[in-house]
């Protein structure tokens, strides 16, 4: 027997109103940031080397050794994955709302310190930076399952999975912002500071403010995060947890009847016979959770593990691949500055024609085609393309086909979006109970970021040519760009497969898929069900 409370009724049927617009701004203002500190760091890292690295009277440019390159790209990553297991879980404990202020301001003051990275001395600066940006990654961890678990609970059922995929298609924003905030510095730094290119000075051509461009780019990343802090803390806590976790019945009806402007009982009692309810009172560990989510919980993880070995391994070497292609000039023919100024143009047009179109095709489309059939959809044009670049690689790298191949390689980036990476965010926010939510959502984050380290360090390794004379200098010999494109499509196809395992929460509430308005002690929620039986009229 099923017993829907009025506030959660009230929140699934209501009309889209002003204040879900909100709810994502705020919420999605949080994925700005994350993305913008995550991704900017790639427009940086060879100035870094430029800068802290140089080698007096060598060929090539300085650049950052492997090392130290696999730990200021990944160090955030590892902050990221605790965050995600951290704060998922105090989420549960202490509610959405009061660990929501904790992760920004964490964001706010990590941001702003990792570019203040101190002294002139490479081992130092670079040490100070990594600290601060594993920090700062500890935060945007915490903003993933709080982020969604909070838009997936102020929702409608009608429209949920577009104001969710809002919320995560604000990191598109967030990368273009970073590349274009980056082409805006670089270019006024250029004009005032001009320089010779690294063959015709190598001195001269990495000028001393260059020490500020880089840190100028990481320390705007607090702006967007620090503007929002105060109108999350004017959110009322989700009536969900309020409810169902904290069983405070009356609160949840005041603070929805304020949000959605109608008049709500307090169903005190209803919400004692739900959570007295022994059935539904089982935690993470136990068989009963392993029974009903087992299989949901191991969908959502390996997808997005899988997801984000080649989201990533794409995204942070972009720069790698655009120069193995000759889209970017050699090192050496550009001085410090514009290398920046390439870089982040190169990733700005990226941005621009497939990431950011990907994200708003999944918002548009997600409650229509459904979860499921977007991320396979994602996930099969994902391996295709990533084989058409891999197969007929060297016929890429010809200079009549460079554009050809960056049409492509955008391909692959758009279906990303418009497929698995936004996907795999939206669903472990709505198929598990209201008091485990966010720490499932966090485990599945959690996988995810571990597949971004793979896919981000693998690639580092493995794409370096297997001629050892021909790889970075102090990289190994790797299995070349074309076998790592080769090895992304199998990874690919494997997400695929794991895509079945995820259940499709298209339409239905929230508690009908987590099975928490079951009584029976047997019952099992059916996540097939339809949920448009309803005696409430969807609106």
């Amino acid at each position: 027997m099923a017993k829907e409370l009025q506030v959660l009724n009230a929140l699934d049927v209501a009309k889209t109103q002003w204040y879900h617009f909100t709810a994502i701004i705020i919420a999605g203002m949080g994925f700005f940031t994350d993305a913008y500190d995550l991704f900017c760091i790639s427009l940086v890292t060879k100035l870094l080397g430029r800068i802290y690295y140089h080698v007096d009277g060598a060929a090539k440019p300085g650049s950052l050794p492997p090392n130290v390159a696999a730990a200021v790209n990944g160090v955030a990553f590892c902050g990221t994955l605790s965050g995600q297991l951290f704060f998922g879980w105090l989420g549960d404990k202490m509610g959405r709302k009061k660990v929501y202020g904790m992760t920004l301001m964490l964001m706010v003051i990590c941001s702003v310190a990792s570019g203040l990275s101190f002294s002139r001395d490479a081992k130092a600066v670079i040490s100070t930076l990594c600290f601060f940006r594993f920090w700062l990654g500890f935060g945007i961890g915490g903003d993933y399952p709080l982020s969604a678990t909070i838009m997936s609970e102020y929702a409608n059922k009608k429209t949920r999975g577009a104001f969710i995929a809002a919320v995560f298609a604000m990191q598109g924003f967030g990368i273009l912002a970073g590349g274009i905030f980056a082409i805006i510095i670089s270019s006024a730094f250029k004009a005032r500071f001009d320089a010779p290119s690294y063959e015709v000075n190598a001195v001269a051509s990495t000028v001393p403010q260059a020490d500020y461009v880089w840190r100028i780019i990481l320390m705007v990343g607090a702006l967007p995060a620090a503007l929002t802090y105060y109108w999350r803390m004017k959110m009322p806590e989700t009536a969900r947890y309020t409810a169902l976790v904290a069983k405070n019945a009356k609160q949840a009806a005041t603070d929805m009847s304020r949000v959605l402007q109608v008049d709500l009982e307090a169903e005190e009692q209803k919400v004692e016979q739900l959570t007295e309810d022994k059935s539904n009172q089982f935690g993470l560990f136990t068989k009963k959770f392993l029974h009903r989510h087992g299989l949901h919980l191991l969908g959502t993880t390996t997808t997005w593990f899988l997801l984000d070995i080649a989201f990533y391994s794409q995204n942070l070497f972009q720069k790698d691949i655009f120069s193995a292609i000759g889209w970017i000039p050699k090192a050496q023919t550009m001085n410090a500055i514009d290398e920046v100024y390439r870089i982040a143009r190169a990733q700005t047009l990226i941005a621009l024609c497939s990431t950011v179109p990907g994200y708003w095709f999944t918002v548009a489309f997600i409650d229509r085609m459904g979860r499921f059939a977007i991320q396979l959809m994602g996930f099969f044009f994902m391996t295709v393309f990533m084989f058409a670049l891999a197969i007929p690689y060297n016929h890429w790298t010809h200079k009549d086909n460079r554009i050809g191949f960056v049409i492509i390689y955008s391909l692959t980036f758009f279906f990303a979006n418009f497929g698995p990476n936004a996907t795999t965010f939206v669903v472990p926010a709505e198929i598990f109970p209201a008091r485990l939510r966010s720490t499932c959502h966090g485990i599945s984050a959690a996988s995810g970021k571990l597949g971004a380290i793979v896919g981000a360090f693998g690639f580092l390794y493995l794409s370096q040519d297997q001629n050892k004379a021909k790889a970075d200098a102090g990289y190994p010999a790797g299995i070349g760009v074309k076998n790592s494109l080769l090895v992304l499509g199998v990874v690919n196809f494997f997400g695929i497969l794991f895509t079945f395992l995820v259940p499709e929460s298209n339409g239905k509430s929230l508690e009908e898929m987590s099975g928490e308005n079951e009584t029976d002690e047997g019952s099992v929620p059916n996540v097939e069900q339809s949920s448009y039986n309803r005696t409430v009229p969807l609106v």
